[in-house]
């Protein structure tokens, strides 16, 4: 890379960072730190919410979806906008106005309105180990982007770098920087990629005939995906609307419920068409300059197998000139710092908002300290995590399974006004959850069905049972 690649690396990341230490000084309570004192606007609520749900993570995965299969893979992100735009007609009207008349931080604290104390606890314990794991997901992705830029410095290096900015930015700032950080962070990806990304790489591979040549005939189709693997997507990705941490706390920080409503149709259609195809064309130009040996410097000759996810940065690397490429991958990292930052805030907020308040003094709400030290051991741990890990979207993916598994039957149980009793909800929780885990741990599936369908299947018929005999018993 050349020096003003460098320096555009410098600047973005204190201007991050200062983001971070201007919040720092504005939060007076946790009511700042956790959901923004409920003021944000739809067009930061919305980027910030596409920019957490895609980010990084989806945007190299997106990538290597495009390098296997081509445009069928942006299906991926379409479960994005079904997820968004039923939550916003279904959800947003259960959560919005009871959340800032209850003075809801946390997702949990929902559950527990309509359940109970040990219901919320369940479910904040599981809602803060999934976005632990969605975090490390966050920065192996981006560390996996950081090897292709910079092949120089050790793997390790780069990881503890990108952790160590996301975490201290986070801690200092709460969600207000996530939210802000996020908001240009997402336009910087977005507008990179129109402008800069996708041109060059397309002009670089040899233009559309080059590009027909080399590809399969099935990238260029809509189909070249099974049934099977649309319907694991959808039930794993979709349900996320409904019980995700981070999608709640900036439900709570809209400014109403209109606000709320229309940052998620603005974050589905972001989501799918623009973003989805947009990554996997980026993933099939990959493809291309492998075909063409363009990554035989790197140990990839055509020849050999390589790492789908590696073949969109090691694009980058290949086609960008010196600026325009610390631009775009400047933008890169942005899409995976705003995942991880919201994925952190989410954990955090689990732990100090439903674990430590069971315990702690009402004090707790008031002091800043308590969840900015949660932050950063939690940011820590998840720099551990990731430094032990090898697949992005496979992590990620993982982390969704067992949130859902356990939290979505009681969720839709609410919203369905059949919430019932809070003995049927903790036992869906903890079967839902500890299944999904376990069928994930021993690759147990039926037919090839994601095993957390088997989660699901199995917390649905416990909240079932548990209910019906509560109610005999009366």
């Amino acid at each position: 890379m050349a020096l003003v690649d460098y320096l555009v690396f410098v600047l973005y990341f204190i201007g991050i960072i200062y983001v971070g230490f201007y919040f720092y000084k504005k939060n007076k309570a946790s009511e700042d730190y956790y959901v923004g004192n409920r003021s944000i606007n739809f067009f930061h609520i919305g980027l910030s919410t596409v920019a957490t749900d895609v980010g990084g993570g989806f945007s190299i995965g997106l990538g290597g979806l495009g390098f296997l299969m081509g445009l069928s893979g942006s299906y991926l992100l379409f479960t994005g906008l079904v997820g968004a735009w039923l939550s916003a007609v279904f959800l947003i009207p259960k959560v919005k106005n009871l959340s800032t008349v209850q003075k809801f931080k946390t997702f949990p604290q929902f559950f527990g309105h309509y359940y109970n104390g040990k219901v919320a606890l369940f479910a904040g314990v599981i809602s803060a180990i999934g976005y632990l794991g969605f975090t490390s997901s966050q920065l192996l992705g981006g560390t996996k982007l950081a090897s292709a830029a910079f092949p120089e410095i050790n793997t390790n290096t780069l990881l503890l770098f990108m952790g160590g900015v996301a975490v201290f930015y986070t801690v200092l700032g709460g969600l207000k920087a996530v939210i802000y950080t996020d908001t240009f962070q997402w336009s910087l990806l977005f507008l990179g990629l129109i402008f800069i990304g996708i041109p060059l790489s397309y002009i670089s591979v040899g233009g559309w005939e080059v590009i027909k040549d080399t590809l399969p005939e099935a990238h260029f189709s809509m189909t070249n995906v099974s049934v099977l693997q649309l319907i694991n997507w959808a039930v794993t990705i979709i349900p996320i609307w409904f019980i995700g941490m981070t999608l709640y706390q900036r439900i709570y920080a809209a400014r109403d419920e209109k606000t709320a409503k229309r940052a998620w149709y603005l974050a589905g259609i972001l989501e799918w068409p623009l973003m989805a195809f947009m990554g996997t064309a980026l993933g099939m130009l990959g493809r291309v300059a492998y075909e063409q040996n363009a990554f035989a410097s790197w140990g990839y000759s055509a020849s050999m197998p390589m790492d789908e996810e590696m073949g969109l940065p090691l694009l980058m690397v290949e086609v960008l000139p010196p600026g325009l490429m610390g631009i775009m991958l400047a933008a890169y990292f942005s899409a995976i710092l705003s995942t991880a930052d919201s994925c952190l805030m989410a954990a955090s907020g689990n732990v100090t908002g439903d674990i430590f308040k069971k315990y702690m003094p009402k004090q707790l709400d008031r002091e800043l300290n308590v969840g900015q030290w949660v932050t950063l051991i939690i940011g820590t741990l998840a720099i551990v995590l990731a430094w032990k890990l090898e697949n992005v979207l496979s992590l990620m993916l993982d982390s969704y399974a067992v949130m859902v598994g356990g939290l979505f039957v009681p969720t839709i149980a609410i919203i369905t006004n059949r919430a019932g009793s809070s003995n049927a909800a903790l036992g869906a929780i903890v079967v839902g959850g500890g299944t999904t885990l376990l069928f994930q741990y021993l690759d147990i599936s039926i037919g090839g069905l994601d095993p957390l369908i088997l989660g699901l299947s199995l917390s649905a018929l416990t909240f079932f049972v548990v209910g019906r005999f509560k109610k005999q018993n009366k």
